[in-house]
């Protein structure tokens, strides 16, 4: 069966640090650029990062830059999301997913998707 599996997500004061782990089964990830999203509550899905197959392109959304890194082990088959300086507002349910070839911004346009984990930022 071919699935992603995250994990690492969790309750955190403002101000921390967490990192998700996106692996894959199942299926190798050297094809595969690696979306992170969030979806807070009551809000749509949004595109956070994203890894190219080699890992040598990287992209973040504006709010994020300077303060989240995307990598990956392909060796490991795992994707990471390292999150330093959390916010109250970074608060969501984090998916990893993957898409065959480069990044975009398309969200339908990933094939696989994780079952998301709950990031929570508070005091």
């Amino acid at each position: 069966q071919l699935q992603l599996v995250e994990s690492g997500g969790g309750l955190v004061q403002p101000g921390g640090s967490l990192r998700l782990s996106c692996a894959a089964s199942g299926f190798t990830l050297d094809n595969y650029a690696i979306g992170w999203f969030r979806q807070a509550p009551g809000k749509e899905r949004e595109a956070a990062s994203c890894i190219s197959r080699n890992g040598g392109i990287t992209d973040y959304a504006d709010s994020m830059k300077g303060r989240f890194t995307i990598s990956r082990d392909n060796a490991k088959n795992t994707i990471y999301l390292q999150m330093n300086s959390l916010k109250p507002e970074d608060t969501a349910i984090y998916y990893c997913a993957a898409r065959l070839f480069g990044c975009s911004g398309v969200i339908a346009s990933y094939r696989y998707w994780a079952q998301g984990t709950q990031v929570t930022v508070s005091s």
